[in-house]
């Protein structure tokens, strides 16, 4: 009896240690897929391509989510992507005249932008009944009406991780410099291939660390990485999982907080 104790005992342990180091720890780097915008194209080619890799992201909604589309979000979160805070209306530096007056971050105060993160929290969990959830800022913008609100979302506690931009240079070596609240990530724009994609992949299993991308539309949309890169990405992802771990925002960094501990 006391052997049955004890085995289940070790198993339980074993599983338990899996679960704190999802990174196997013997694996070398990790890679954040994260998806900006709640678009359609996200729904119907991103989504679909990291199932069929066996692969999961990161998508930061804004609250232009529909009654078609909330299902299929919900969906999403089901077959294990996460579901993360972009705002309710994504409000940006309007200076050119275009856009919602209504949605202009110079019209913001530090209270309005606060208080949108924390009502999307809650339609968030309205979706995927979370307790917490992951914030990017919209436009990698980090400031509402000339005054940056950095410092107030760290101690309004609304959320403990959020993304930033940057580009192919965005990787993470040194954890112990890395604010949570400043994670860099490579805004993926342009005519970028598969072979651009993968060479990210490759230059933070060259250095070591973390790499976070940033897509927005997947073969449509705008900001538009094509469904063949976005693909061939994924294919190399998959077939070197043993060496690199694809994984959430949110997973990525509460391992890296544990490790930084």
């Amino acid at each position: 009896m006391k052997k049955l104790i004890l085995l289940l005992f070790l198993a339980n342990f074993s599983v338990y240690a899996q679960q704190k180091s999802p990174a196997s720890v013997h694996k070398k780097v990790i890679i954040v897929l994260t998806y900006d915008d709640a678009l359609m194209s996200q729904l119907n080619i991103a989504i679909p391509q990291l199932d069929s890799a066996h692969l999961n992201g990161t998508f930061f909604l804004t609250g232009n989510i529909t009654d078609e589309t909330l299902p299929k979000w919900r969906n999403a979160f089901k077959h294990g992507n996460e579901l993360a805070n972009h705002t309710l209306y994504h409000p940006c530096l309007i200076i050119d005249g275009k856009g919602n007056p209504a949605n202009n971050s110079a019209n913001y105060t530090v209270y309005t932008i606060l208080r949108e993160v924390g009502m999307m929290n809650n339609f968030l969990h309205a979706i995927d009944n979370e307790k917490t959830h992951t914030y990017a800022y919209p436009c990698t913008e980090s400031k509402v009406g000339g005054v940056n609100y950095i410092d107030s979302l760290r101690k309004s506690g609304i959320v403990k991780y959020a993304r930033m931009g940057g580009d192919q240079n965005a990787v993470i070596t040194d954890y112990n410099k890395l604010d949570p609240l400043l994670v860099p990530s490579w805004a993926v724009v342009g005519k970028i291939t598969g072979d651009d994609l993968i060479a990210f992949v490759k230059k933070v299993q060259k250095d070591g660390g973390m790499g976070v991308f940033m897509f927005h539309g997947v073969g449509g949309d705008y900001l538009t990485t094509s469904a063949q890169a976005h693909r061939e990405l994924l294919n190399y992802l998959d077939k070197h999982r043993d060496e690199v771990w694809v994984t959430t925002f949110k997973q990525a960094m509460d391992y890296l907080t544990g490790v930084k501990q």
